[in-house]
């Protein structure tokens, strides 16, 4: 969902399906500044010699990211050891950012974000709750089983997820990142759903920019 397009009250609407991509689409070869943008800036990469990182970059707020969540555990399921995956909540999509982005590093101090990523989706997109401010937000999370509602309090307003949050606004800027979902790659590469044509073919760029990446 592109920043300039986005309002709640949109969201409110449900989510959108993602369109797939054509046999055209899938056939053409992948070529960089048509289905991918080389950043102009490497952005910094925090992983160790031999990884390769890669990045999606979402929003809790955003529906296409909560229709594209399914897709996206699946594909993260066969990536090859090599490759270091990593979520990035944006500070963009709706009026309650910040919150969000420390929504997701809360939960990813605890380890609990591979649990609660899809259970944080639906309660916004299909249960439609309003989880909009820190109040709504750790409401929530008090009715959660398998959450410690008073740690994650802990962590939410702490230094460490505060500092996280800023480091994932500044990535967004880093990636130039238009809308969301969107993926990075090796601080190099940029894609999303309009430069591959479908988030569908998206991951496709993506394998297709790993493999690049590999070769140095």
């Amino acid at each position: 969902m592109k920043r300039r397009d986005f309002s709640l009250a949109a969201a409110s609407l449900g989510l959108l399906p993602l369109a797939a991509p054509s046999h055209a689409q899938q056939a053409r070869p992948i070529k960089a500044g048509t289905d991918y943008l080389v950043l102009r800036k490497p952005a910094p990469v925090d992983t160790p010699a031999g990884k390769v990182e890669v990045l999606e970059f979402f929003s809790y707020n955003c529906p296409h990211c909560a229709a594209f969540e399914p897709q996206v555990e699946a594909w993260v399921k066969k990536l090859p050891p090599y490759v270091v995956f990593r979520r990035i909540p944006v500070p963009f999509v709706g009026n309650d950012t910040d919150a969000k982005q420390r929504f997701y590093y809360a939960l990813e101090a605890m380890g609990k974000v591979d649990e609660f990523q899809p259970k944080v989706f639906q309660a916004i997109h299909q249960q439609r709750l309003n989880l909009t401010g820190d109040a709504a937000i750790l409401a929530w999370v008090e009715k959660q089983p398998g959450l410690d509602a008073k740690k994650f309090a802990e962590l939410f307003k702490s230094f460490s997820v505060v500092g996280k949050a800023k480091r994932a606004t500044q990535l967004t800027t880093d990636y130039q990142v238009a809308g969301v979902p969107a993926l990075g790659v090796a601080g190099r590469w940029y894609v999303d759903g309009d430069t591959a044509g479908s988030l569908d073919r998206a991951l496709q760029v993506v394998d297709f920019l790993i493999a690049e990446a590999r070769k140095g």
